[in-house]
């Protein structure tokens, strides 16, 4: 008798532990519970600031900059080179509080989407300084927030892919949290293809992401430093002849 109770309650064990064992049906609560009924992002609320046909609105050096095929495509040749850092800038607004959406697609050297950005005419024409959402071809720097001509001579990184910093007075650099390992999130770039860019800005936060994934973002308050409003622009970067294309290019004011 005892010896069937055993297995009685044995059997009754493994029935709870093979129920246990199956995933619910349908992990979201079907409404009413904590978790709201999420939906994909969209682009409501995003304006086209490239037409797809003219560079109406954008100022850049026409040596390097085109419009194909519904594309804004920069390029260098041997003949046609690069000799300081340029950016194709749209004249429609600066952007303070915004969100920019942009796809890209790079063939060689390096570019970067400048925005809140200065001009600053004493070094050239159409040359900015300011935060950038970086892109190389050996996909090294690609996610990274940088910052050009900023606030330590030349270039700095302001949080590299993968990273969530915080600037503060000094200025100084802290890494609040890690959003994954930077060399593993080289897998989000289309080394080869077209990638998007999403790129937030509101107050001291800049998020940037990378074909959906968050890659780096940073809270500036370098109170010295950090600049709260300014120009949008694409890189023309020096070095060896490279394209890079953009399209599908969407503003939005926050």
């Amino acid at each position: 008798m005892l010896a069937l109770k055993r297995i009685a309650l044995f059997t009754i064990s493994l029935s709870i532990s093979a129920a246990l064992a199956q995933p619910p049906a349908d992990r979201r609560p079907a409404g009413g519970g904590i978790y709201p009924e999420y939906e994909p992002d969209d682009n409501t609320g995003f304006v086209a600031i490239f037409d797809g046909k003219t560079l109406t609105g954008w100022d850049g050096d026409p040596t390097f900059w085109r419009v194909e095929n519904g594309e804004i495509i920069g390029e260098t040749t041997p003949e046609k080179v690069v000799k300081v850092n340029n950016f194709l800038i749209w004249r429609g607004s600066k952007v303070k509080d915004f969100e920019l959406k942009v796809e890209f697609k790079l063939s060689g050297t390096n570019s970067g989407i400048q925005y809140r950005s200065v001009e600053l005419p004493d070094v050239g024409k159409w040359v900015l300084k300011g935060y950038q959402a970086d892109m190389d071809i050996n996909n090294g720097y690609t996610g990274n927030l940088h910052e050009e001509r900023g606030r330590k001579p030349g270039h700095v990184v302001l949080a590299r892919r993968g990273e969530v910093t915080r600037i503060s007075d000094g200025p100084k650099y802290k890494v609040l949290a890690t959003i994954g390992d930077n060399k593993m999130l080289r897998g989000v770039v289309n080394v080869s293809g077209w990638n998007q860019y999403h790129i937030i800005g509101r107050g001291p936060v800049m998020i940037q992401i990378l074909n959906g994934q968050l890659i780096s973002a940073t809270i500036d308050e370098d109170t010295k430093n950090f600049v709260p409003e300014g120009l949008v622009g694409f890189q023309m970067h020096v070095g060896p002849p490279f394209k890079v294309e953009y399209r599908n290019i969407l503003y939005r004011k926050l």
